[in-house]
């Protein structure tokens, strides 16, 4: 059943929003390739000028594009607003990736580099992107908070948690592109690579709340629950999620690492990540459940004899 539901998203999509599934499947593709080549080749996962960075983008910009591309079609936009906004978020994320994994081929870094014309056109260039990347998630983000009466108020939930999770993760990747711009034009580069990615976890940890909270609500119509029922188990993730950001935000303001946090930080984070197992564990026990009752069902029913004519 859940297969099949999938099916509608690719038949009744428009062309736009296949671009961004084709697009997104082969960006991942890429950051799969540069993950082969990293380990692999042993080369140094460290660095502005580490495959890692080619492997990562691939990977976290193709998974983001591609769950774009489906949660923004329960969003009520026009179907021009859609087609442009989608297209050039596609066209931002292929070019981030493709300018990062060209620059880490090169050997050189691809971001706070300017040494050359060519470097710092480059730069320009994902500065452009990422702010065309901004632009089609803040409206996005202001969409999802429009009242829609055909969503169920569970993914309706999940999906405005999930934007304003990916606004926060675009905050904090130009806060850091700022600081590392900052840092270059006083003349300390070295400073730029070091420091100007501080809030890297935070970036990450925020990323994909977009993917996690509506995936999970989406899961939730495949059981037996009600629309409450449904309802609480995404505000638990959603809870758990946002403790987690917190707890994660925190450590990166204090240059604090998962393990040298106080007992009572660990403490809250164990309880954010317990949360979102939790509301997990209850989909899918709910869905087994279903499952279970569905085919006892069918069991429990006399094999269909078909009409007078069917057996003729």
């Amino acid at each position: 059943m859940m297969i099949d539901s999938l099916r509608p998203f690719w038949r009744r999509a428009a062309p736009s929003e296949r671009a961004g599934y084709v697009v997104g499947f082969l960006l991942l593709v890429s950051g799969l390739i540069h993950l082969g080549i990293l380990i692999f080749s042993g080369s140094s996962w460290d660095g502005p000028l580490s495959f890692r960075k080619a492997a990562t983008f691939g990977l976290s910009f193709g998974l983001t594009l591609i769950t774009i591309a489906w949660v923004v079609s329960f969003l009520q936009l026009r179907p021009r607003t859609r087609t442009i906004l989608l297209t050039m978020f596609t066209t931002a994320c292929a070019l981030e990736t493709a300018l990062i994994t060209l620059q880490v081929w090169r050997g050189v870094p691809s971001h706070f580099n300017i040494e050359t014309t060519f470097d710092a056109t480059i730069t320009r260039v994902l500065a452009a992107g990422g702010a065309a990347l901004v632009v089609a998630i803040v409206v996005f983000t202001i969409t999802a908070f429009r009242t829609n009466p055909k969503l169920p108020i569970s993914l309706r939930l999940a999906i405005r948690a999930g934007f304003v999770s990916l606004l926060a993760a675009q905050v904090t990747g130009a806060l850091m592109i700022a600081k590392g711009m900052i840092l270059v034009f006083r003349g300390e580069p070295l400073e730029a690579y070091a420091h100007g990615g501080m809030l890297k976890p935070t970036h990450a940890v925020t990323m994909h709340g977009v993917l996690l909270l509506p995936a999970l609500a989406w899961m939730l119509s495949f059981t037996n629950f009600s629309e409450r029922h449904r309802v609480q188990v995404v505000r638990l993730a959603t809870c758990g999620y946002v403790l987690i950001v917190a707890i994660v935000g925190i450590a990166n303001l204090r240059s604090l690492s998962l393990g040298e946090l106080p007992a009572a930080m660990l403490t809250l984070f164990a309880v954010g990540g317990m949360s979102i197992l939790t509301a997990v564990g209850i989909t899918l026990l709910g869905i087994a459940s279903r499952h279970s009752r569905y085919d006892a069902e069918r069991r429990s029913k006399p094999p269909s004899l078909g009409t007078a004519s069917e057996q003729t």
